[in-house]
């Protein structure tokens, strides 16, 4: 099945890009797709459609505030988003500027510290390396300076009410510069639900990076080269999954990072390797998926790298069909919009 990034496409109408979150975590509604039949939910509904002996796997990471505005040495402005900290005085980045800045060149940002940047890093050169000058930790800088880094499709600044609901209510493991929106739909009641009826949950680790919404720049999919992420998953998860696997419960992904984990991890038997790694999984329609046996997932945009994979889960023609059914019906799309539950299909 040879794919072009147009195969990816579909109208969207702009006012059903959320720009905001629903009142209530669970109080989005839901899409459920088996296959040719879709089913009009309310995301509250979720713990009917799963049963005992189940697993959710859920992505821990936590947002930090990893966007901050500065300038060059010339007073040219610039606007700094990091992909990753790799350790207390040392990045990777975006950068947006009138021009590229050199090796060499020194940052101020936020008014507040300096950063060099001493050169491109990235597959692609689309980001830049950064340290600090005045040697200060990263991790403390971005807490303190940096603003929560909103996608590019929402189009009001970061605010208060951002910074809890751009956040999952289980976040612990500070790394990402992206929420894994599915699990935004989750409040502590939804998990008490989901623990009562002896659903299963665990968690794993999965740094989403800015490299998220970079787009396709090849016409055939197959050119693609995905960005990398970093993520662990722990003995516990690793058991939980077996055991689940041999009980004949189900895995559930709690959005495409926790897919894109478990599925880089995964052994032929449906287990899953313990440990930390990298990926840079591209999952496109052909792939055949060795753990995830149902995805909860937000809407995602055209002509993405996580439109492919959802059509690879649930099948190119079904999501064609769901995608077009969530139009008509006014879903509110993308990362403060509203969900699907995805039952894996075997058709390309």
């Amino acid at each position: 099945m040879s794919l072009t990034v147009d195969d990816f496409d579909f109208p969207l109408p702009p006012n059903l890009i959320a720009q905001h979150p629903a009142a209530e975590r669970s109080g989005s509604r839901l899409l459920h797709v088996c296959g040719q039949r879709l089913a009009d939910r309310q995301f509250s509904d979720l713990p009917t459609l799963l049963r005992a002996g189940d697993l959710l796997v859920f992505n821990d990471t936590r947002v930090i505030k990893a966007r901050f505005f500065g300038i060059k040495e010339t007073g040219g402005q610039v606007e700094v988003l990091l992909e990753r900290i790799l350790d207390a005085t040392h990045a990777i980045a975006q950068i947006r500027a009138s021009k590229s800045p050199k090796p060499g060149t020194t940052l101020m940002l936020a008014n507040a510290f300096e950063v060099t940047v001493t050169g491109r890093a990235g597959a692609n050169d689309e980001f830049f390396a950064l340290e600090t000058v005045d040697r200060n930790s990263l991790w403390d800088l971005a807490e303190q300076h940096g603003k929560l880094p909103l996608p590019p499709y929402i189009e009001h600044p970061a605010d208060g009410a951002d910074e809890t609901r751009y956040q999952t209510v289980y976040a612990r493991e500070p790394g990402a510069v992206a929420a894994p929106t599915a699990g935004l739909h989750f409040d502590e009641a939804m998990l008490e639900t989901l623990r009562s009826r002896d659903i299963d949950t665990a968690f794993l680790t999965l740094h989403v990076g800015a490299g998220t919404y970079q787009p396709v720049r090849v016409d055939k999919i197959a050119e693609h080269k995905m960005h990398s992420e970093r993520f662990e998953i722990p003995q516990g998860t690793a058991n939980a999954i077996a055991n689940t696997r041999a009980a004949g419960g189900r895995v559930i992904a709690v959005g495409t990072t926790s897919l894109r984990a478990l599925e880089s991890a995964g052994k032929h038997d449906g287990t899953v390797k313990v440990g930390a790694s990298e990926t840079d999984i591209f999952i496109t329609p052909g792939y055949r998926f060795k753990v995830v046996d149902r995805l909860i997932t937000n809407f995602h945009l055209p002509k993405s790298t996580l439109l492919m994979l959802v059509s690879a889960f649930a099948g190119y023609a079904n999501i064609r069909a769901a995608y077009a059914h969530a139009v008509a019906e006014r879903y509110r799309f993308f990362s403060y919009g509203d969900a699907m539950l995805l039952e894996k299909s075997d058709a390309v």
